[in-house]
C-alpha cells in the first residue's frame, strides 16, 4: 500500500514540476529502475510493490512521445540511448532470473509494448534483436507459468512484425553451436548488465540490414551476446551478491535451437486448455503464431522450420494421438453430422450440448487438429507445405490410417472408413489433398489389369469395399469416392477411370456407310450397346447403328465439319435413349406430379458448372482421340472402380433401395466430367462396343431386359409401384408389407437414373452449343 502511495505521489510531482527535456526524463526513469538494485535490500517484495512498472510505462510513453515529434524513420535522443546503452540486454537478464519476483512478467510486457507502439523498425538493430531473441527462449519452457500470457503476446508481436517484413526472419535463424554454449552460462544477473548508463558504446545502434541470410548471425560473432557493457563502481558493489535461479528448461526436449520463435510457440502450443479457458486461449495464440511463421516467403526460414523444428513431429504426432483416442466404435451418423469445425473455436462443452454421443468431445478435438493442420499447410510457404503435408502422409495417414481401414473388423472398417469419409471432405489444402489422394489410390497412371488391380493394396481394399457385405460399408466406402471425386485434384479422375479409357478400345472401329444413320423407333440405335447376344434383343441388328462422326456432331465441342443444327437433331435420341429404357409398364414417376424429367435439369446444368470450373484448369481435350491413333488391339478392362460399380448397377433389382441410391449417385457424378471419353463411355448410346467390352448403357440395357421377364411374374406390378413411390416420397402412410419390395424399390431408382443420365446428357450437349 506504501509503495502505491509513494507512485501516486511521484506522478503528482512530476506532473507539477516543470518538464525536462525527453532524454533527461527517459534517463531519469532507467536510472530510477537501475537505483532500486542498489539500495533495495528485500528481493523478496513482488515487482508489483515498487515503482518499477511505473517507470517502464513512463519510458514508453516517451519513446512513443519522441517518435510522433519527429518526421518518419528519424530516431531520436531517447531511442539512441536505449539502444547505446543495451537497455533491452538489462531488461532481459533482470526478467530471466525475475527478479524482483514478476519482472519476467514486466519485461515481457515492456518488450511487447516497445515492438507494437514504435512504428520504426527496431528489429534490425543488433541490441534489439539479439535480446529478443534470448527472451524468446524463456517463452514456453515451463507451461502454465503465470507468464504464459505475456509470453505469448510477447511472441506473437515479432510474427507480426515478421510478416511485415519477411526478411528479418533471417535474425532469427540462429547458430545451433552458439545458442547450445549461451544455454550453458550459468543463469545469474551480471554486475556489467546494469552498468554503463553514461558510457557510449562501440555499437551505433543504426539499422543493419544484412546482404545475405547469413550475415545475421554474423554480426553477432562481431559483438558476443554475453559481452557486458562500461562498467560503474557505485552498482557494482551494490550488486555482488544478487543472483537469480534460471526458470526450469523445458520439459521439451528441442533436438536444435536454430528456429527458437517456433520452438518457443510450439511448447506453448501444449498449454492444456483443461485448466482454465485462458490456457486454451494461449494455445490458440501459439497456433496464430506457427501459421504466419509459415507463411514466411524466405526460404532459409522455410528449410528450417522443417528439418530443424519438431513442428512436422508435433503436428502428426498430434493428430496419431487425437485420432487413437477417439472410441473404437462411433457411430457413422454422428462423424459425418458433428458440426462444422474451425480449429480456432474448439469450445465446446458437454454440458451445453444436448446432442452430445460417446466420443464427441474426441472426435471434435481431432477434426480441429486436422482442420488446423490443412490451414497451416495452406497458408505454408511452398516448400515448407509439401514437408508438412509429406509428414501427415508418412506419419498419419500411412502410419495410423491405413493399419485401421486395412482391419478386418466390421465395425472398425465402417469407423475408420467414416473417419476418412469426413476429413476427405474437410481437407481444402491442395498440398494436403495430393497426399491423400497419393495415400488412398497410388501414384499410377498406366491402364489397369484385372492380375494387377491390387498393386497399390488400400486402394483395392477400398474398391472392395464399395462392394461389401455390409452394405454399411459399402455406402460409407461409395460416399467417400463419391466426394473424393468432387475434389479439385487430376490424378483423382485420372487414376480411377480416365486412365483406361485412354485409348478407346472399348470401341470398335468401322467403316462410315449410309446405312450406319439408320435408326429405330423411340430414339434407340441398332446394336448401338454390346447386348451380348442376348436373348431378349435378337431382332435387333448389329449393321443399324449410328456412326462415330454423326455422335461427335451431338457431343462437345462443335466443329465446323458437323454444325449445331444436326446436333440438336441428334440429342433428342441420346435423351430418349435414356428415357425410354425403361418399358412403360415400369414407369410410375408419370402418376405423380413433379417427378419428370426436367427437374433433373436444374441440379444438372448447376453440378456440370461446377465441374467444369474445376475442370478447367486441367486442359483437357474437347474432342476424343482420334480413332486411327488410337491402340484398338488392346485388351479392355474399365478398371477395377468401374467394374465394381457397373457389377452394382447390374444388381440394382435384387440391392437395398440405399445401396441403389448411393452407386447411381457416384455414377452420375462421374457422367458429369466434360472429359470427351467418360461422356462418350458412360453417356453415349450409340457407342460401337467392341466384343466383349460394356458401357453404362449396356449394362442398363441388360438390367432392363431382366427386368422385364421379372414383371411377368408379379401380379398387380403397376398399382404395387406406384404405392411403393407414394411411400418413398411420404405421400402415403407407412402400411403392410408390400411383396417384392427390394424389386419395386430397385425399378424407382432405375427410372429416376434414367431420367438424370438423359438431364445431364442435355446439359452437357447444351452448353457447348452456347456461345
Amino acid at each position: 500500500m506504501f509503495s502505491k502511495f509513494t507512485s501516486i505521489l511521484q506522478h503528482a510531482v512530476e506532473a507539477l514540476a516543470p518538464s525536462l527535456p525527453l532524454q533527461e526524463d527517459f534517463v531519469y526513469h532507467w536510472k530510477a529502475i537501475t537505483h532500486y538494485y542498489i539500495e533495495t535490500s528485500d528481493d523478496k517484495a513482488p515487482v508489483t510493490d515498487t515503482n518499477i512498472p511505473s517507470h517502464l510505462e513512463q519510458m514508453l510513453d516517451i519513446l512513443v512521445q519522441e517518435e510522433n515529434e519527429r518526421e518518419s524513420g528519424e530516431t531520436g535522443p531517447c531511442m539512441e540511448y536505449l539502444l547505446h546503452h543495451k537497455i533491452l540486454e538489462t531488461l532481459y537478464t533482470l526478467g530471466k532470473a525475475d527478479c524482483p519476483p514478476g519482472m519476467k512478467q514486466q519485461v515481457l510486457v515492456f518488450y511487447t509494448k516497445l515492438l507494437g507502439r514504435i512504428r520504426q523498425p527496431l528489429l534490425p538493430h543488433i541490441n534489439v534483436h539479439r535480446p529478443v531473441q534470448k527472451l524468446i527462449r524463456l517463452c514456453g519452457e515451463v507451461l502454465a507459468t503465470p507468464t504464459e500470457n505475456e509470453e505469448i503476446q510477447f511472441l506473437c508481436i515479432v510474427c507480426a512484425k515478421l510478416k511485415q517484413d519477411p526478411y528479418l526472419v533471417n535474425f532469427f535463424l540462429e547458430n545451433k553451436l552458439k545458442s547450445w554454449a549461451s544455454k550453458g552460462a550459468p543463469n545469474v544477473i551480471s554486475e556489467d548488465t546494469l552498468k554503463g548508463q553514461d558510457s557510449l558504446s562501440t555499437d551505433t545502434g543504426q539499422s543493419r540490414q544484412p546482404e545475405k541470410p547469413s550475415s545475421a548471425t554474423a554480426a553477432e560473432h562481431t559483438e558476443s551476446e554475453d559481452e557486458p557493457p562500461p562498467q560503474t563502481d557505485d552498482l557494482s558493489t551494490s550488486l555482488d551478491d544478487l543472483s537469480a535461479a534460471s526458470l526450469p528448461e523445458a520439459s521439451v526436449v528441442r533436438p536444435n535451437q536454430d528456429y527458437n520463435l517456433v520452438n518457443s510457440l510450439l511448447n506453448l502450443t501444449r498449454s492444456p486448455g483443461c485448466v482454465s479457458p485462458q490456457d486454451g486461449r494461449i494455445a490458440v495464440k501459439a497456433c496464430e503464431g506457427l501459421m504466419l511463421l509459415v507463411s514466411l516467403p524466405e526460404p532459409a526460414a522455410a528449410k528450417c522450420l522443417t528439418q530443424s523444428t519438431c513442428l512436422c513431429e508435433l503436428l502428426t504426432d498430434r493428430l496419431a494421438s487425437l485420432y487413437k483416442a477417439l472410441p473404437q466404435s462411433v457411430d457413422p451418423l454422428d462423424i459425418e453430422t458433428v458440426e462444422a469445425i474451425n480449429w480456432g473455436l474448439d469450445s465446446y462443452s458437454h454440458k451445453e450440448d444436448a446432442s452430445a454421443f460417446p466420443g464427441k468431445r474426441a472426435l471434435i478435438s481431432f477434426l480441429s487438429w486436422f482442420d488446423y493442420c490443412d490451414q497451416l499447410i495452406k497458408e505454408a510457404q511452398k516448400t515448407a507445405a509439401v514437408a508438412l503435408a509429406k509428414a501427415v502422409h508418412e506419419r498419419f495417414f500411412i502410419g495410423v490410417m491405413e493399419p485401421q481401414l486395412m482391419q478386418t473388423s466390421e465395425m472398425g472398417i465402417l469407423t475408420s472408413t467414416a473417419l476418412l469419409h469426413r476429413i476427405v471432405r474437410q481437407v481444402t489444402s491442395d498440398v494436403l489433398l495430393q497426399e491423400m489422394v497419393m495415400f488412398i489410390l497410388g501414384d499410377q497412371r498406366e491402364p489397369e489389369t484385372l492380375a494387377e488391380i491390387s498393386r497399390h493394396p488400400l486402394r483395392h481394399r477400398l474398391i472392395e469395399h464399395c462392394d461389401h457385405i455390409s452394405d454399411e460399408i459399402s455406402i460409407m466406402t461409395l460416399r467417400m469416392f463419391e466426394h473424393l471425386l468432387q475434389k479439385p485434384n487430376e490424378h483423382i479422375l485420372y487414376n480411377l477411370v480416365l486412365r483406361n479409357l485412354e485409348e478407346r478400345n472399348y470401341t470398335e472401329y468401322k467403316p462410315l456407310c449410309p446405312e450406319d444413320k439408320d435408326v429405330v423407333e423411340n430414339g434407340l440405335i441398332a446394336g448401338a450397346v454390346d447386348l451380348e447376344e442376348d436373348p431378349l434383343f435378337t431382332d435387333i441388328s448389329p449393321d443399324n447403328t449410328l456412326s462415330k462422326k454423326e455422335w461427335l456432331s451431338s457431343s462437345p465441342p462443335t466443329t465446323p465439319d458437323h454444325p449445331k443444327n444436326d446436333g440438336k437433331t441428334e440429342v433428342h435420341k441420346i435423351v430418349n435413349s435414356f428415357l425410354c429404357l425403361v418399358p412403360d409398364e415400369a414407369k410410375s414417376s408419370y402418376h405423380v406430379e413433379g417427378t419428370g424429367y426436367d427437374t433433373y435439369l436444374r441440379d444438372a446444368h448447376r453440378q456440370f458448372r461446377d465441374y467444369c470450373a474445376i475442370c478447367l484448369r486441367w486442359e483437357w481435350p474437347g474432342s476424343p482421340k482420334a480413332l486411327e491413333k488410337c491402340n484398338l488391339e488392346a485388351a479392355f478392362f474399365e478398371g477395377h472402380f468401374l467394374k465394381v460399380l457397373f457389377d452394382r448397377m447390374g444388381r440394382i433389382l435384387d440391392q437395398p433401395y440405399d445401396v441403389n441410391l448411393q452407386v447411381t449417385s457416384v455414377l452420375s457424378r462421374l457422367s458429369l466430367f466434360p472429359h470427351p471419353h467418360t461422356h462418350e463411355y458412360l453417356l453415349d448410346p450409340y457407342v460401337n462396343l467392341a466384343s466383349g467390352c460394356r458401357s453404362l448403357f449396356s449394362v442398363i440395357v441388360r438390367v432392363v431386359g431382366d427386368l422385364m421377364v421379372r414383371i411377368q411374374r408379379i401380379q398387380d406390378f403397376t398399382p404395387k409401384l406406384l404405392l411403393v413411390r407414394k411411400r418413398l416420397l411420404g405421400l402415403e402412410p407407412e402400411g403392410p408389407v408390400i411383396d417384392h419390395i427390394t424389386l419395386l424399390e430397385g425399378v424407382i431408382v432405375l427410372e429416376e437414373f434414367c431420367k438424370e443420365l438423359a438431364a445431364i446428357a442435355f446439359v452437357k450437349y447444351h452448353a457447348s452449343s452456347t456461345p
